[in-house]
C-alpha cells in the first residue's frame, strides 16, 4: 500500500510540475540553463583545481619556487570558473523564484475568480476558513517544488558531466565510486515512501488549523460573550497538536534519512581515496587526477540531494493542488446572457412560479408569484423561516431559482449581461459589513463619486448628522467591520452605500432593525417621497414600517399567502394580523417597561 501511495503521489506531483512548465516555458528554460551553467562550472572547478595542483602547487613543492605567470594563470582560471558558477546560481534562484511566485499568484487569482463566479449557495456549503486556506496555504503548497525544480533538473547536467569526467580521468576509480549509487537510490526510494503519507497528512492539517483559527477569530464576539474562550482554545489546541505531531513525524523521517543520504557519498569519497592512494603509489594515477576525481565525488552528493528536495515537496504539492482543483472544478457557476438593463427610473419586478431550496428535498420558496409596479414601496412580511431573505437574494440575483423566473422590466435576470443586475439593483442585507476603511471609502468602494453625492446619500440614509460629528468626517476610519460605530450607524452607512449608486431597485432586508424607530420612519419616508428613482422592497417587522408601504406581501411556509395594502391584509388575513399585532404588542410592552424603569430611577 505505501508503494502504491508513493507512486500515485509521484505521478500526480509530476503532473503538477508539468502544468507549471507548460505555463511558464521560457522562465523554466532560462532557469534550467542557468542551473546547467552552475553544474558545468562546478565540475569545471574540479578540473581547474586539478590543473592548478599539477602545474603550480606540485612544481612549487618540487622546485621550491613558482612563477608569477603560473600563479596568475591559475588564479584567473579559478576566478573565471567561480564567476560563471555564481552567475548560474543567481539566474537559477531568481528565475525559479519568479516561476514559483507567478504560479502561486495565478492560482490565487484563478481561485478568487472562481469564488466570484460560484453562486451564493455553493459558498453556504463551504466554511470561510477553508476558502481562505484554498487561496493561501494550498496555492502556496501546490507550487512549492518549483523552487528546487530548476536546480534539480540543471544539476542532472552536473551529474552526467561529473560522471563522464570521472570515467575519462580514471575508469577504475569511477567503478569504485559508482558502487555507492545503487545504495543511494534504494535509500532515497525508501525515504520517499516513508515521507509521502506523513507530509500529505501534515499539509491537510495545516488547512484544518487555518479553518479553525479563522472561524474562532470571526466568531470572537460570540466566543467572548458566551465565555467559550477555553473551549475554543482547547479545540484549536487539539488540532494544532495534531499538526505538531505530524510535523514532528516528518522531521523524524528527515532526521533519520538526511544524514544517511549525506553519509553515503562521503563513504564513496573515502573508498575512492583509499583505492586512489594505492594507485598513486603504483603510478596508475597522478596526484592532480586523484584530487580531481575525489572532488568530483564530493560534488555528486549535491545533485542527489537536490532531487530529494523536489521529491520531498511533492506530497505537500499534491495535497495543495488537489484542494485548489476542487475549487476550480466546482460546478454551479452563474451563467450570463447579453441583455442590458439600461432603463431609467424605477424598475418593474415580476416573480413568476419561483421555487428554490438549499436542499432540493425541502424547498424554501414554492411557486412564488409577485408583481411590483415601478416606483412602489413593497413590504415583505412573514414569520421566521418563511423565505423572506431568500426572496431578496433571488431579486438581486445572488442565487437563481430552481424553477420559475425573476424579471426586471420584463428581462429574465438570467439573461442579463455580467454586471447588469448589480448596476440596477442594490441589496442592503440584514448583516451589515463595513471595511476597515474611511466612511467615504465604505460608501464609494473605490468608485469615483463626488463628495456632494456621498453627502446626499448620507442625508437620505439619515446618517449625515453623526458622520459630520465624527473626528475627521468622511475621512474617519470605522475600524474592522465598523467596530467604532453602533449597529444603527453601521446600517445607515450601508444604506448610503446602496443609495449613492442610484439603484432602480432597492432591496432592504431588515436593514434598519438596529435603527431607532423614528429615524427608520424618516428614512422610509425619504425613500418613498423624496426620491422617485427606485422601486423599494423592504423586509419589515415593525408596524410603522409596514404601514408606510404602498403594498404588503405576506409570505407563509415559503409561498405568498396574501398580497394587498396593510389595511386590507389586517382585515382578511388572520396569519398576517396575528403576526404584525404580535410585533406591535411586543414593542408596546418594551416601551412600557422602559417607561417604568425611568419612573423608578
Amino acid at each position: 500500500m505505501p508503494s502504491q501511495v508513493s507512486t500515485a503521489v509521484m505521478r500526480q506531483g509530476l503532473k503538477v510540475i508539468g502544468v507549471a512548465i507548460r505555463t511558464e516555458p521560457r522562465v523554466f528554460t532560462a532557469a534550467v540553463l542557468s542551473s546547467a551553467l552552475y553544474g558545468v562550472m562546478t565540475v569545471a572547478s574540479s578540473w581547474a583545481m586539478g590543473r592548478a595542483t599539477e602545474q603550480v602547487v606540485l612544481p612549487a613543492f618540487h622546485e621550491g619556487r613558482t612563477s608569477a605567470g603560473a600563479l596568475t594563470a591559475a588564479a584567473l582560471l579559478i576566478i573565471g570558473v567561480a564567476v560563471l558558477k555564481a552567475l548560474g546560481i543567481m539566474g537559477r534562484r531568481i528565475l525559479a523564484g519568479i516561476m514559483q511566485y507567478r504560479m502561486q499568484a495565478a492560482s490565487r487569482r484563478a481561485v478568487t475568480r472562481q469564488y466570484l463566479r460560484l453562486p451564493l449557495a455553493w459558498h453556504h456549503r463551504h466554511p470561510t476558513g477553508q476558502l481562505l486556506s484554498n487561496a493561501s496555504s494550498d496555492a502556496e503548497a501546490a507550487w512549492a517544488p518549483l523552487a528546487p525544480l530548476p536546480m534539480a533538473v540543471g544539476v542532472i547536467v552536473m551529474l552526467v558531466t561529473a560522471a563522464v569526467a570521472i570515467l575519462v580521468t580514471d575508469p577504475i576509480l569511477a567503478i569504485v565510486g559508482f558502487l555507492i549509487f545503487p545504495a543511494i537510490a534504494v535509500l532515497n526510494l525508501i525515504y520517499q515512501r516513508k515521507l509521502s503519507p506523513l507530509a500529505t497528512r501534515a499539509q491537510q492539517l495545516r488547512a484544518e488549523v487555518s479553518e479553525i483559527a479563522h472561524e474562532s477569530f470571526d466568531g470572537a464576539l460570540v466566543v467572548k460573550t458566551l465565555g467559550r474562550e477555553d473551549a475554543e482554545t482547547a479545540r484549536f489546541q487539539a488540532k494544532a497538536e495534531e499538526l505538531r505531531d505530524a510535523n514532528i513525524a516528518v522531521g523524524k523521517v528527515r532526521g533519520l534519512f538526511d544524514p544517511l543520504l549525506e553519509a553515503l557519498p562521503t563513504l564513496g569519497v573515502l573508498a575512492v581515496l583509499l583505492v586512489g592512494s594505492i594507485r598513486l603509489r603504483s603510478g596508475g594515477v597522478v596526484a592532480g587526477e586523484l584530487i580531481e576525481v575525489s572532488y568530483l565525488f564530493t560534488l555528486l552528493a549535491f545533485p542527489i540531494r537536490a532531487l530529494g528536495w523536489v521529491l520531498a515537496e511533492l506530497p505537500r504539492s499534491v495535497v495543495g493542488w488537489t484542494r485548489v482543483q476542487e475549487v476550480l472544478d466546482a460546478s454551479g457557476s452563474m451563467e450570463y446572457g447579453t441583455a442590458r438593463l439600461d432603463g431609467h427610473g424605477p424598475a418593474s419586478i415580476e416573480v413568476s412560479g419561483v421555487t428554490y431550496g438549499y436542499d432540493p428535498e425541502a424547498p424554501v420558496l414554492r411557486e412564488v408569484g409577485l408583481d411590483v409596479i415601478p416606483g412602489r414601496t413593497v413590504a415583505v412580511v412573514g414569520p421566521t423561516g418563511a423565505g423572506k431573505s431568500t426572496l431578496t437574494q433571488l431579486l438581486a440575483r445572488l442565487i437563481d431559482p430552481d424553477r420559475g423566473a425573476v424579471r426586471l422590466d420584463g428581462t429574465d435576470l438570467r439573461e442579463a449581461a455580467r454586471g447588469a443586475v448589480s448596476d440596477s439593483v442594490a441589496l442592503v442585507p440584514q448583516q451589515t459589513f463595513l471595511f476597515d476603511d474611511s466612511v467615504r471609502g465604505n460608501i464609494t468602494l473605490g468608485r469615483d463619486i463626488a463628495d456632494d453625492e456621498v453627502w446626499a446619500s448620507l442625508r437620505l440614509a439619515q446618517a449625515d448628522g453623526f458622520v459630520a460629528a465624527l473626528p475627521e468626517g468622511l475621512d474617519t476610519r470605522v475600524g474592522e467591520r465598523g467596530a467604532t460605530l453602533s449597529g444603527g450607524q453601521r446600517q445607515r452607512i450601508a444604506l448610503a452605500r446602496a443609495l449613492v449608486r442610484e439603484p432602480r431597485l432597492l432591496i432592504l432586508d431588515d436593514s434598519t432593525s438596529s435603527v431607532d424607530p423614528q429615524v427608520e420612519k424618516r428614512i422610509l419616508y425619504g425613500l418613498r417621497e423624496g426620491s422617485s428613482r427606485s422601486t423599494v422592497i423592504v423586509v419589515a417587522y415593525r408596524m410603522a414600517t409596514i404601514a408606510m408601504a404602498d403594498e404588503v406581501v405576506y409570505l407563509e411556509h415559503g409561498a405568498v399567502a396574501d398580497q394587498g395594502t396593510h389595511e386590507e391584509l389586517i382585515v382578511r388575513c388572520e396569519g398576517y394580523r396575528n403576526l404584525v399585532t404580535a410585533y406591535e404588542r411586543e414593542e408596546a410592552e418594551r416601551a412600557a417597561i422602559d417607561s417604568d424603569e425611568e419612573v423608578v430611577a
